[in-house]
């Protein structure tokens, strides 16, 4: 993660700030029978925070006052007092990065995200930098569950502390999620993740995409992901993960702090559109996916490109 010098602030919560920031988002999906919508539904997602609580500082090389949960916030916020049907996400790596984490110990993040409606989120290989206990002392902070669907903690204090999947269900759509983590080994200190089993990534995504999609007959199927974008090697990315699944129709993702100006489709196994998308790292960026379904609570399959915003946000 970039090294940068950081600056800090005396009463951040209640300070407002306005400055120019850029967000990546998926403005829409555009849709060729726009009239035959049955429900929309618009999932925001966040990923490899790095507890940037406030902007990067002016003097920053490369993002000079740009980014920050808060900003973040205020745009999240806004999106949901324009559409219906919202939903945020983020994929891991929300610890570690600021001055912020050396003092809070991540319950600073924790809460911020609970203020702002996160349904879920996985768990990022940095947010192990405390080790188990520390996540569990801080776990208590947020109102949203971990989905850890390819960790098995039964061996630790984080037993029965995260969840598989989750099934919600909003304006009649029922949406099933599950979460992937990257592979511990070689990347945590033994020590920070302890006991903890790293499943099979794809074996996992069969079994939890087809329990969510024929079990708990859910509409939509998302998988939260911090296994990282794409890789010039072997190693399971999501672009990978797409192609090899069946019942998965959208991927957020994390871990390569990967900026897209926009979504890409990836052909599954049986010919069908999985979406995937990141939205950068930092709190730079916030992802958006909006979709439409039919009366039959289907995907429609025309979309539109993703748009770069830059706009003036307040720092709440």
């Amino acid at each position: 993660m970039e090294e940068f010098k950081y600056s800090s602030r005396r009463g951040f919560l209640t300070k407002i700030i306005f400055a120019a920031v850029s967000f990546q988002f998926l403005n829409s999906f555009s849709f060729l029978k726009k009239n035959q919508g049955f429900k929309s539904l618009t999932i925001l997602h966040t990923n490899d925070m790095h507890s940037h609580i406030d902007s990067f500082p002016l003097n920053h090389s490369k993002y000079p006052g740009l980014g920050g949960i808060r900003r973040i916030a205020s745009l999240v916020r806004k999106i949901k007092s324009q559409q219906k049907n919202v939903v945020l996400l983020d994929a891991g790596d929300i610890f570690q990065g600021t001055p912020y984490f050396n003092k809070f110990k991540g319950s600073l993040e924790l809460k911020l995200m609970s203020n702002m409606g996160y349904v879920a989120s996985t768990m990022g290989n940095h947010d192990f930098d405390n080790g188990i206990k520390g996540f569990n002392n801080v776990l208590h902070n947020a109102n949203f569950p971990f989905l850890c669907s390819n960790y098995d903690f039964s061996n630790s204090e984080l037993k029965n502390k995260t969840k598989k999947y989750l099934v919600k269900e909003i304006d009649g759509l029922k949406i099933g999620f599950f979460g992937l983590g990257v592979e511990l080994d070689g990347l945590v200190e033994k020590r920070h993740f302890g006991e903890t089993k790293y499943l099979d990534p794809i074996k996992t995504t069969h079994y939890w995409s087809e329990y969510l999609k024929y079990e708990e007959r859910c509409n939509l199927v998302i998988c939260i992901s911090h296994l990282g974008y794409k890789y010039e090697d072997d190693k399971i990315s999501d672009l990978k993960l797409a192609k090899l699944s069946k019942n998965v129709d959208v991927i957020v993702g994390g871990h390569t702090h990967t900026f897209l100006e926009k979504a890409v489709l990836i052909k599954n196994q049986e010919n069908k559109n999985v979406i995937v998308n990141q939205a950068g790292w930092g709190a730079l960026s916030l992802g958006r996916i909006d979709l439409k379904f039919s009366k039959n609570k289907e995907i429609l399959d025309s979309l539109s490109v993703n748009e770069i915003s830059k706009k003036n946000y307040a720092i709440i």
